[in-house]
């Protein structure tokens, strides 16, 4: 019987990790995937490589917030930790098969709180201090973004401007007794460079989702000592491995075309500052939404950048319309960069929104709906079937 409910918990840790995948890759990859910098194939491949490191390194961290902080061990039973799991792949699948990411962590801690809150073993505690953090991430995330668009990004675009030439990045001269790469007709050594960066940039991306999102598939099982650490990493991994190269194809479009056309360059700095919210929080053995800093640091770059052609004072009096544009972050700009407020706002708003609103509303109310279903159902479930452990 312990055998039977071993292999169950397995599959059931095996199915949050695909959703995870499913989700998770969109975040990191949407951007590049939308940039046209990789194919969803090889950023599948990517993620799931750089999930492992993020994982086996950071990620040991957030399995024991979420595998014995929030509640004690001792409450993950098997049957418990299939529970646990179970609603969070269901929540998690349903958002999958609306296209959008999901945030996997709030999922997975509203689960293991409804365990709490049925068991009275919560660690309010530790539950508020995460929740501090959930509320700071896309703040800062908007916030830095706004920043860069507003005051920094017009020089970047002057000095890096990332530019994409038709047909391949690099073709192999096949004429000698070894081939050899070159670059393709139309690539420019700027071009190479610049698109190996963005490559980095996204697979360290791809280490601080697996950081954080590893622990959600699998910290109950740890918990209730099923697993231990390192085959856990590993089942995670390979499970998510499989979303990223399956499922995951839908939500990598949503986030790469769905919010926003977005640049090159601008996909950069929207993956460096994700990227670095998300895994400074789970060094500190914080399970935090990949989604949540990701999708408002796009906002914000494009607030920013549409705020250039007013002052602080005109903003402050609501005296310009900062309603992102396409061309607030695809504008070329000018040889010398404007001072702010001297910017010209129709070169910045003349051919639509930046990003599609219903889409960032769509995203938010996932953000919500997740872990409030997730702790309302676990809640019930435990309260009905007295099967949690013993503490």
């Amino acid at each position: 019987m312990v055998s039977l409910l071993l292999f169950v918990g397995l599959a059931a840790a095996g199915f949050v990790g695909f959703n995870i995948g499913g989700s998770s890759t969109g975040v990191a990859w949407g951007p590049s995937v939308g940039a046209n910098v990789v194919s969803k194939t090889g950023a599948a491949a990517l993620m799931t490589g750089f999930v492992f490191l993020g994982g086996w390194t950071v990620g040991r961290k957030v399995i024991k917030t979420l595998g014995g902080d929030i509640v004690p061990e001792a409450a993950f039973s098997i049957e418990a930790s299939i529970v646990v799991l179970t609603f969070i792949g269901l929540g998690m699948l349903v958002a999958n098969l609306y296209g959008v990411p999901v945030s996997t962590s709030m999922t997975a801690v509203g689960a293991i709180a409804g365990l709490g809150l049925a068991t009275q073993t919560l660690n309010w505690a530790v539950l508020g201090e995460i929740a501090v953090w959930w509320l700071i991430a896309p703040v800062v995330g908007f916030w830095l973004g706004s920043i860069v668009g507003r005051y920094i990004y017009p020089y970047l675009d002057q000095y890096f401007a990332l530019e994409q030439s038709e047909g391949p990045l690099v073709t192999v001269e096949r004429s000698g007794l070894v081939p050899m790469p070159r670059l393709g007709p139309g690539t420019t050594t700027r071009e190479f460079v610049s698109t190996i960066v963005v490559l980095l940039i996204a697979c360290y991306m791809a280490f601080s989702a697996g950081a954080s999102n590893v622990a959600n598939a699998v910290a109950p099982l740890v918990g209730g000592g099923l697993l231990e650490p390192g085959p856990a990493v590993i089942l995670g991994t390979a499970t998510i491995g499989l979303g990223s190269f399956t499922i995951a194809r839908r939500t990598m479009e949503s986030v790469g075309n769905g919010i926003t056309d977005l640049p090159l360059l601008a996909a950069m700095v929207v993956m460096v500052i994700g990227a670095t919210i998300t895994t400074i929080a789970s060094a500190m053995g914080i399970p935090i939404s990949l989604a949540l800093s990701t999708v408002m640091t796009i906002v914000g770059l494009g607030w920013g950048r549409a705020t250039r052609p007013a002052t602080a004072t005109e903003l402050a009096r609501g005296d310009i319309d900062t309603t992102p544009s396409v061309d607030a972050l695809a504008a070329e700009t000018d040889e010398e960069v404007p001072a702010i407020g001297e910017e010209s706002g129709e070169k910045l708003q003349e051919t639509g929104d930046l990003f599609d609103p219903s889409v960032v509303v769509r995203f938010v109310a996932f953000w919500i709906i997740g872990p409030t279903v997730a702790t309302a159902m676990s809640y019930a479930t435990f309260v009905v079937l007295p099967i949690a452990g013993t503490v």
